[in-house]
């Protein structure tokens, strides 16, 4: 599945799998409008009916984009990038020869930071300053620029390779310049500054609560794995199914808030078309701008909780089946809410 991811962060996405918002072509950017998910008037086509009945696990993870290796001249352009200003604060200037151009990725370190270490599993916020690599302007909105917001992803999600390798083992505060072809493939210089790292649970904790019975049998491994048993013939609801099934006891969700969840998704018939399991990190998106089912069914749930939702079509992707892949199913998943904080 995709979110939406804004422009900044889309830079640095080798292909996440999320499509929360209806949005599966494939196009991680603002474009992805909050209330893509298509409706069920849109068109008459509906989906071929799926057989209730099936177990449903994450899918182990495919092997991660790696990022295109700097040639010497590529890392000697970077090198030569010297931006003016404080680490921590919007750059003053990004000054180079122009034009610059690279062909894989090329880093420079400029201050490593001395707050704490960043390692994998964390979540990262950090600012983006870009700057178009043909004739050094700024062609795209800095997270500095007013209406803006500073960016997060989870260090070590392999949707973000391009980021993962430069940032671990450095520290909060650290300043970076990165030089890459942009999806369009012109070059693009960064400046991202490290503002904060979280340290987050991996999965749900609380206490757990006993589920109505004739729902989706849902079973935890060791490190909180969920496999989802759907008994057959299972009955497709009319209304959203949401089912606590841990409860945590942290701040409400509300509909306003970014959070960052492990999840699990099925089909009724048990297969799995999306995991963030299978990607070995949690995900972090705005409430409002997924799939109704997640928003109305995760607001009021508390930190910590893990919920199962039960969504009909018209609550998913809509009944349209030729408007999304998911179009016309119903859909079943288990979330483990770890954060929530205001979306910016």
């Amino acid at each position: 599945m995709k979110h939406r991811t804004t422009a900044g962060l889309a830079a640095f996405a080798l292909g996440s799998a999320l499509v929360l918002t209806g949005c599966g072509d494939g196009d991680s950017s603002d474009s992805a409008d909050a209330s893509a998910s298509p409706s069920a008037s849109e068109s008459g086509a509906s989906a071929a009916p799926v057989v209730a009945g099936g177990v449903c696990e994450p899918e182990a993870a495919p092997e991660p984009s790696e990022a295109p290796e700097a040639s010497e001249a590529d890392q000697n352009a970077v090198d030569a990038v010297e931006v003016t200003g404080e680490s921590g604060k919007k750059p003053e200037k990004v000054e180079f020869e122009t034009p610059l151009a690279v062909e894989g990725l090329a880093v420079n370190v400029l201050d490593e930071g001395d707050g704490a270490e960043l390692v994998e599993g964390d979540k990262i916020t950090f600012h983006d300053y870009i700057v178009n690599g043909a004739d050094g302007e700024q062609t795209n909105p800095s997270t500095w620029d007013e209406g803006q917001a500073p960016q997060t992803f989870t260090l070590g999600d392999p949707s973000y390779q391009v980021l993962n390798e430069p940032l671990t083992g450095l520290h909060v505060g650290a300043r970076l310049t990165i030089a890459m072809q942009g999806m369009d493939g012109t070059t693009q210089v960064h400046v991202l500054d490290v503002m904060e790292s979280e340290t987050l649970p991996q999965r749900a904790e609380g206490a757990a609560v006993e589920p109505e019975e004739g729902l989706p049998a849902v079973e935890l491994d060791g490190d909180g794995v969920p496999t989802v048993t759907i008994a057959d013939g299972y009955e497709d609801p009319t209304e959203l199914v949401v089912q606590p099934l841990i409860e945590g006891d942290g701040a409400e969700v509300t509909k306003e808030d970014e959070v960052t969840v492990q999840y699990l998704g099925c089909l009724l018939d048990g297969t799995s078309f999306d995991s963030s399991w299978s990607r070995s990190a949690p995900t972090s998106f705005p409430l409002n701008g997924v799939i109704p089912a997640w928003t109305d069914g995760l607001a009021g749930q508390k930190v910590g909780s893990q919920v199962l939702l039960v969504a009909p079509a018209a609550e998913a992707y809509g009944e349209d089946a030729s408007a999304h892949e998911l179009g016309g199913k119903t859909l079943v998943f288990v979330v483990d809410i770890l954060a929530a904080e205001p979306a910016a």
